[in-house]
């Protein structure tokens, strides 16, 4: 990281910030193209949980190439200057890299479910074995994560 004074290295403040953020920015990469997706997520123990449908250009990219890259972001608040260039952002945010496994069988898929819920409430229903047999559920085991914090 080139500015080494924005760094998060604390593993506790890293996890923090996975479990404050609402959106998960999922980058995925087919060929030459590049894919990024904001997803719903959960987080554990340095693996992301997604849900999906079982169609679409991101399982597409996925089944064939397993390395993805995310991003998460919280406390944002842009803040202005006299300067335009001067402009900037408090943040705190956090960028990893990981390899993806699906998650099929019901029990497995149960847990996962479970983590990405329980990251948007505490009080939650899980669905139906018939619900999670209509979704695609996908984990992201985390290899490396770095985080980085502005103006706080």
């Amino acid at each position: 990281m080139r500015r080494s004074d924005k760094e998060i290295t604390d593993q506790n403040l890293l996890d923090e910030i996975m479990m404050k953020a609402q959106v998960c920015r999922l980058a995925v990469s087919y060929k030459d193209m590049p894919y990024i997706i904001p997803m719903n997520f959960g987080y554990k123990e340095g693996v992301l949980y997604f849900h999906s449908a079982h169609e679409g250009l991101k399982l597409l990219i996925l089944r064939e190439n397993t390395q993805a890259c995310f991003e998460v972001d919280i406390d944002t608040q842009l803040v202005p200057h006299e300067q335009g260039c001067n402009w900037t952002m408090r943040y705190q945010s956090v960028v990893g890299f990981g390899e993806v496994e699906f998650i099929e069988d019901l029990v497995g898929k149960r847990e996962g479910m479970k983590i990405i819920m329980q990251h948007y409430a505490n009080d939650i229903m899980l669905p139906s074995d018939a619900s999670l047999a209509a979704v695609t559920l996908f984990k992201l085991k985390v290899n490396t994560m770095t985080g980085k914090q502005s103006g706080l």
